[in-house]
C-alpha cells in the first residue's frame, strides 16, 4: 500500500489545488465577472462535450488500463499502444462529419429553450475530443504508476487557464466571445501537453501485431464505451437537461451548488488514479485477499475523508452563500442531495475498478446502460415538476439504485464488501460532529467563520479518529505529521 499512499496523497494535495482554484473560479469570478446566462451556456458546452468523451475515447483509457500489464512480450505492448491510439479515430471521424453535416439541426435541438447555445456545436465537438485524447494519455502514464503530472494537467491546467481568462474579461481585456473560443484552446493544448509527457515515459514504435487478441480488446473498448457513457450521464445529464426546460441562467444556479457538493468526491478522484491500475494487476495475477484488503481500505479512507467534507460542507452553507450574489442563493437542498451521492460513491472504495477491470464487466455494464436509462427517466419526471430541485433528487436516486447494484454485484461474485466496523465508528462520530457543531455561528464575518469553524471540526474530528486508529493509513498520515512537528 506505500505506492497507493504516496500517489494518493500527492494526487489528493494536487486535486485539492485544482478544487481550490475552481472554488475561486465558481464561488467569486464566475458569479461576479460573467452573466449568469454565459455561465449557464459555459456548463452547457462542457456537460456535453463529457457526455461525448467516453464515446470519441472509444473505451480505450480502460482498456489500456486493464491489458497492458497482461502482456509479457515488448513487440505485443507496441502493437497494443498501436491499437489504443487509433481506435479512438473509429467513432471521432463519424462524430465530427456528423457535427459538420448536421450541424444546424443539432444546433436547433440544443436550443429548443435557450436560443444562446445553438452556435456551439463546434466548441462541444472539439472539446470532446480534447478530452477524449487526454484521457487516453492519462491512462498511458498510469499503467506506468505515474499519475501526479496527469492529474495536474487535469485538475489544475485548466482551471488555471479559465482564471486568466476571467481577470482579462474582468478588464475588458477580451470579450466573452474570445473567451469561449480560447476555452477550446485551453482543453486542446492540455491535450498536446499530456501526449507529451506519455512520449517521455514510453515513446510508442507503432507496430501492427497479428497475435493480439483483438477480437477481445475491440469488444472489451465497446463494451467499455457503455460503461463510461453511463457514468457520465449520471454526472452530468442533469446540466444538459435542465437546459431544455429551465432558463439557461438556472444552469448556473444549480452548478454552482453541485460544485461545492463535489468536493465530497475529490478524494475518490484522487485515489482512485492510483487504484485503478493496482487493482487491474490484483484481479489479473488473481491476488483476491489483497484485493479485498485493498476494497477495505480504500473504502474506509475514502469514508473518513469524504464524510467529515459532507459535515464541514453542510456546517458553513449557509456562510458560504454569503459570499456569493443574491441569485445564487437558496440551494442547499441541491447541495444536500447530490452531497449524498458523493458520500455513497466513498463508501464503495475501489468497487468500480473491480466491476470494470473483472470477467464480468460486461453484465455490470448493460446494468448501467438501464440506470443510465432510469436517470433520463428520472429528470424527465422530477425537472419539469420541481425545475433544479429535482435534477438533484433525480441524480440522488440514480446514484443510490447505481451504487447499490456495484455493491451487491461485488458481493455475491467475489465474496467482498467494503464495510467493516471501523466504518460504523466513523459514521458515529460524523454524526456526534454535525449536531456539536451545527448551531455554532460565531458572530464574524463569512470567510473568518468558516476558517474557524474548519479549523475546530476538523482538528477535533482527526484527534478522534486517530485515538480509534480507525485506518491505518489515516493514523500512519496523522502519526507522520505529528513527527515532524515534533522534530522542528
Amino acid at each position: 500500500m506505500g505506492i497507493v499512499r504516496k500517489q494518493s496523497i500527492d494526487n489528493m494535495l494536487v486535486t485539492y489545488l485544482g478544487f481550490g482554484i475552481g472554488a475561486v473560479n465558481v464561488l467569486f469570478l464566475y458569479t461576479n465577472f460573467m452573466s449568469d446566462t454565459y455561465y449557464g451556456l459555459i456548463q452547457v458546452m462542457l456537460s456535453a462535450a463529457l457526455i461525448l468523451m467516453p464515446l470519441m475515447a472509444f473505451g480505450v483509457p480502460n482498456t489500456l488500463v486493464k491489458f497492458y500489464s497482461s502482456f509479457q512480450d515488448q513487440n505485443q505492448k507496441e502493437g497494443f499502444l498501436t491499437l489504443m491510439l487509433l481506435f479512438p479515430l473509429l467513432l471521432i471521424i463519424p462524430i465530427g462529419l456528423l457535427s459538420y453535416f448536421a450541424n444546424e439541426a443539432i444546433g436547433t435541438f440544443l436550443a429548443r429553450e435557450n436560443p444562446e447555445v445553438k452556435g456551439y456545436v463546434w466548441y462541444i465537438f472539439w472539446i470532446g475530443f480534447a478530452m477524449a485524447y487526454f484521457e487516453v494519455f492519462y491512462a498511458w502514464t498510469r499503467v506506468h504508476l505515474k499519475s501526479v503530472f496527469g492529474n495536474f494537467m487535469k485538475e489544475v491546467f485548466c482551471r488555471v487557464g479559465q482564471t486568466v481568462l476571467l481577470v482579462l474579461l474582468y478588464f475588458d481585456s477580451i470579450d466573452v466571445s474570445f473567451f469561449l473560443k480560447a476555452l477550446v484552446v485551453l482543453y486542446l493544448a492540455r491535450t498536446l501537453i499530456m501526449k507529451g509527457y506519455a512520449y517521455h515515459l514510453h515513446r510508442p514504435r507503432l507496430k501492427v501485431v497479428r497475435t493480439l487478441p483483438n477480437w477481445k480488446i475491440f469488444s472489451y473498448s465497446l463494451i467499455i464505451i457503455l460503461g463510461g457513457s453511463t457514468a457520465i450521464i449520471l454526472l452530468e445529464i442533469d446540466k444538459v437537461m435542465l437546459n431544455h426546460y429551465v432558463q439557461i441562467e438556472n444552469v448556473a444556479y444549480y452548478s454552482v451548488a453541485g460544485f461545492m457538493a463535489s468536493a465530497v468526491g475529490v478524494p475518490g478522484r484522487a485515489m482512485h488514479q492510483i487504484t485503478y491500475p493496482l487493482t487491474a494487476k490484483l484481479l489479473n495475477e488473481k491476488d483476491f485477499f489483497a484485493l479485498k484488503r485493498l476494497y477495505q481500505k480504500s473504502a474506509l479512507t475514502l469514508f473518513v475523508i469524504s464524510g467529515l467534507l459532507f459535515v464541514l460542507l453542510l456546517s458553513n452553507l449557509n456562510d458560504l452563500y454569503l459570499l456569493l450574489p443574491d441569485t445564487y442563493g437558496g440551494a442547499w437542498f441541491i447541495v444536500f442531495w447530490i452531497g449524498m451521492a458523493k458520500v455513497s460513491d466513498a463508501v464503495l472504495g475501489n468497487n468500480n475498478a473491480i466491476l470494470y477491470n473483472s470477467d464480468y464487466y460486461r453484465a455490470v455494464l448493460f446494468m448501467g446502460m438501464g440506470l443510465a436509462l432510469l436517470t433520463i427517466v428520472f429528470n424527465l419526471w422530477l425537472i419539469p415538476e420541481y425545475g433544479i430541485k429535482g435534477a438533484a433528487i433525480a441524480s440522488f436516486m440514480a446514484f443510490l439504485l447505481y451504487n447499490t447494484i456495484k455493491l451487491l454485484f461485488v458481493w455475491r461474485t467475489y465474496g467482498m464488501l467494503p464495510f467493516t466496523v471501523n466504518m460504523g465508528k466513523v459514521l458515529a462520530v460524523l454524526f456526534f460532529l454535525l449536531l456539536l457543531f451545527q448551531y455554532v455561528r460565531p458572530n464574524l464575518p463569512p470567510l473568518v467563520n468558516i476558517a474557524i469553524k474548519t479549523v475546530l471540526m476538523g482538528g477535533f474530528y482527526f484527534g478522534v479518529v486517530y485515538r480509534l486508529n480507525v485506518s491505518e493509513d489515516i493514523s500512519a498520515v496523522i502519526g507522520s505529521i505529528f513527527r515532524r512537528i515534533k522534530k522542528e
